[in-house]
């Protein structure tokens, strides 16, 4: 059994966070297929506007609830699954609009809310809101229990802290003073605002104040429901049960911010199970000089040959040098003894094929893989 496998083998969530651009779609979905492979049945949940997971999972398109992936996708791969495995892609908009209907006092208030443009814009650009649509997706899967595993691919954000603070942003947004203002429809600000507006809306036709009015004296319900699913958000992200996978890069910027993000969950009392340095240079320790490579390729290759090679080699030979020493650096900052290394790749994943050797690179050969290097005539046995 490989170190992953023993790692995840009693998690009910595991949630892939880093910074972006390190590849956590890709790292997500092959976590969840291997998962699979091993028996369970894994959910994986990503928020790739690109559709790369759709298309190496060889789907046409993902949707807002976890779809079945037909495991004779894999089996051309030699790769069976024992479990099962589901995927979808995050609608930010239709998670908050399920919120809301399930926070909603009465059919009345959730048809007025949902109809707000005001709403419409709040639920897609406020800081926090793709986050907490993330977050409150997560939670709604992990109490459905349809899954065993819910896997989660966090949003792109600038840094893997916006993840774990967007809770507590969003209702610090809604509770706060500028927008108390306007859940109190008689107050003072209201009235004042009112000149402003009117004025507005003689100009431009838009009739703003009435929608933000209506829209914070109906929200101002809901804040006691926002509150409770944060709590209970809180209380899964901090459940034994719930580990977090650190993606990153060797590069300096996200390996940084991966031993920043690692101390943050530390002092939030955050299960973090490992990391994953993604896009590793290959290390050959016995390399020479490049003059000297050539000249053992010589005979092979042809002279001009061997000398692109050697050169081309030693090129490579720098970005690994360099990658150890990051690899080394993130070891003694987070005491992991050995993290979890993906090579470097000539291109992204993004086919069935590539997905499958990536979750290979992670867990090592599943069961019926093992199987089939085995001898033929020792596979009855």
């Amino acid at each position: 059994m490989s170190d992953l496998v023993s790692r995840l083998s009693d998690k009910r969530v595991v949630v892939c966070a880093g910074a972006g651009g390190v590849g956590k779609t890709t790292v997500s979905a092959a976590v969840a297929l291997g998962l699979a492979a091993r028996g369970r049945r894994v959910a994986v949940v990503t928020i790739d506007p690109a559709r790369r997971l759709a298309e190496a999972l060889g789907l046409d398109e993902l949707g807002n609830r976890p779809q079945p992936v037909d495991p004779a996708l894999f089996t051309s791969s030699g790769l069976e699954l024992h479990g099962e495995l589901s995927a979808m892609m995050l609608d930010a908009k239709r998670t908050f609009d399920d919120l809301i209907e399930r926070l909603a006092p009465n059919a009345s208030a959730r048809e007025e809310i949902l109809a707000n443009p005001i709403y419409a814009h709040l639920s897609t650009t406020v800081a926090g809101s793709q986050e907490y649509a993330a977050i409150a997706k997560l939670f709604e899967l992990e109490r459905e229990g349809d899954h065993d595993v819910i896997v989660l691919d966090t949003p792109p954000s600038r840094n893997a802290i916006d993840f774990l603070q967007a809770p507590d942003r969003l209702i610090a947004f809604l509770e706060g003073r500028a927008l108390a203002a306007f859940m109190r429809p008689t107050g003072y600000a209201i009235r004042a605002a009112g000149v402003v507006f009117a004025a507005l809306r003689r100009i431009t036709g838009v009739a703003l104040l009435d929608d933000l009015t209506t829209f914070f004296a109906l929200l101002s319900g809901l804040l006691d429901g926002f509150r409770a699913r944060a709590e209970d958000v809180r209380d899964l992200l901090t459940d034994a049960a719930t580990a977090f996978l650190i993606v990153t890069s060797p590069d300096r910027a996200p390996l940084e911010e991966a031993i920043y993000f690692a101390a943050e969950l530390e002092r939030e009392g955050i299960h973090r199970c490992g990391v994953i340095v993604n896009r590793v240079h290959p290390f050959d320790p016995t390399e020479r000089d490049i003059a000297t490579t050539a000249t053992r390729l010589q005979d092979a290759l042809g002279a001009p040959l061997a000398g692109r090679v050697a050169r081309a080699h030693a090129d490579v030979q720098r970005l690994a040098r360099s990658d150890q020493v990051a690899l080394e650096r993130l070891r003694l900052a987070l005491h992991e003894a050995e993290p979890i290394c993906l090579a470097d790749r000539e291109a992204d994943v993004h086919d069935v094929a590539a997905l499958v050797e990536l979750q290979r690179e992670l867990f090592g050969a599943a069961p019926a893989e093992r199987l089939m290097t085995l001898p033929v005539s020792l596979r009855r046995r």
